[in-house]
């Protein structure tokens, strides 16, 4: 049986939504991979909470509107070489909110532990042009939800 770790993503819409539709993608440190922010759920945290947390985490602000979520988690496994580093995980569920930054947010990677260090509003059709990894098929049910729903 495999197990998946609790896990939040979020789309960050530029302040500029809903007049300009960019989406926010952020290079990594470790690997040369683009994505979208995410990460860990912690004990007791909820969703919610921890969408907050990690978005202050990883990207330095947590002034964000919360406009949308995605109903269902989604799963995915990840690469023999991410499962080694992640263990006892073989991938991650994950529950996928979309977000606006407010106009007063201020982008910092420079936090405690660095996860990204560069990052760029792209239109949703040029995701995929950065968007290389085995996140591929869940970023494109999720941008395809957002879309079919009005949001994106």
């Amino acid at each position: 049986m495999k197990k998946y770790r609790p896990n939040v993503a979020a789309i960050i819409l530029s302040p500029k939504y809903p007049e300009k539709v960019e989406i926010f993608i952020a290079k990594r440190t470790d690997v040369d991979a683009w994505q979208f922010p995410q990460g860990g759920i912690d004990e007791g945290e909820s969703p919610r909470e921890a969408l907050l947390r990690e978005l202050k985490e990883e990207i330095g602000t947590d002034e964000v509107e919360i406009i949308a979520e995605m109903p269902e988690w989604l799963k995915y496994d990840f690469p023999k070489k991410i499962a080694q580093k992640m263990y006892p995980f073989d991938g991650q569920t994950q529950k996928y909110f979309l977000v606006k930054l407010k106009p007063n947010a201020k982008i910092n990677l420079n936090t405690e532990i660095p996860e990204f260090k560069d990052y760029k509003f792209v239109s949703k059709d040029d995701i995929f042009n950065y968007v290389k990894s085995f996140k591929r098929p869940v970023y494109k049910i999720v941008l395809d939800y957002f879309t079919k729903e009005g949001y994106i």
